[in-house]
């Protein structure tokens, strides 16, 4: 169970890092980011399935195995951040992010363990609540990109399917992960980063900028060495540590470990612009991390 714990926490330390990869790209836009982000992560997989197969310990999916990892892939990987961008340019930033701030609640409520009652799980689903609600609050009142978009209720509905996509890959990848215990969480994470960069070849092809002006934009250097950080990092590596989670904790302890995401990543932002959290948000933090300690110790 700790093994699984620091996993969870270490996944959500990495997926924190992409709250840092718009700050760092102002002239690219979020599509590009996501295409570039999954490309690394389906090149770096590539690269260590050739490996494997080199060192004689090629691991190779079937037919099947190959169809889950496309489909849970389009679910938590391309699919839920192109249904997160749409919602984002049809209705601003706040709100779509505020939506997907509820994942890791259905995930705990929807993954309870059968042997566990649900008042065990109240205090840590109210904290979580609470540091949700604060930081609704923040940035109801933060202006910034809380407004900018066209179509509110458009985004509300795409916010929702994201919000719905990745629920169900983090139950669906989790049963799955149980029912295959011969796929380690290493070639799991391959098998997916390779599905998630054919998924990033696709949005390319449909929404995606063309090479020869992404190349004349200033700041393409780092445009590249944010893709590469982020693809390895908050996609790849992020992906193994998750599978270990999810193999070791019941989907509700790790939805709520889910949580940790939004603390490394408010800390990740602020270290960067070297600018003091509100009171507010330090509370929602202090919140969140209560939320996972009360949530821990209702699963033991």
């Amino acid at each position: 169970m700790v093994t699984g714990i620091l996993a969870g926490l270490g996944a959500g330390a990495f997926w924190g890092t992409a709250f840092l990869a718009p700050l760092l790209t102002p002239g690219f836009s979020s599509i590009d980011l996501t295409v570039g982000r999954f490309l690394a992560c389906g090149l770096l997989s590539v690269l260590l399935l050739a490996w494997a197969g080199l060192s004689g310990e090629a691991h190779l999916p079937s037919w099947r195995q190959a169809g889950a990892a496309l489909w849970l892939s389009l679910l938590g990987y391309t699919g839920y951040y192109l249904l997160l961008v749409l919602a984002i340019q049809a209705a601003g930033a706040a709100l779509p992010v505020l939506i997907i701030g509820t994942i890791p609640i259905w995930i705990m409520l929807l993954g309870k363990p059968q042997g566990l009652r649900w008042r065990a799980l109240v205090p840590g689903l109210l904290l979580t609540l609470a540091g949700l609600a604060l930081m609704m609050r923040v940035t109801a009142h933060g202006g910034g990109e809380a407004g900018g978009g066209t179509n509110l209720w458009l985004g509300i509905f795409f916010a929702v399917l994201a919000m719905a996509s990745w629920t169900a890959f983090g139950l669906l990848n989790a049963r799955w992960l149980s029912r295959h215990p011969e796929v380690n969480s290493t070639v799991w994470a391959n098998w997916l980063g390779v599905a998630a960069g054919l998924g990033a070849l696709g949005i390319w092809a449909v929404a995606g900028t063309e090479v020869d002006t992404l190349v004349q934009r200033p700041g393409f250097g780092m445009f590249l060495i944010v893709c590469a950080v982020t693809g390895i990092g908050s996609a790849w590596i992020a992906s193994v540590l998750w599978n270990m989670a999810s193999r070791r904790l019941s989907p509700s302890l790790a939805g709520q470990l889910i949580v940790s995401e939004t603390v490394f990543g408010l800390i990740y932002t602020f270290a960067w612009s070297a600018q003091w959290p509100a009171a507010l948000q330090w509370t929602a933090c202090v919140l969140f991390v209560l939320g996972i300690l009360a949530s821990i110790k209702a699963h033991r």
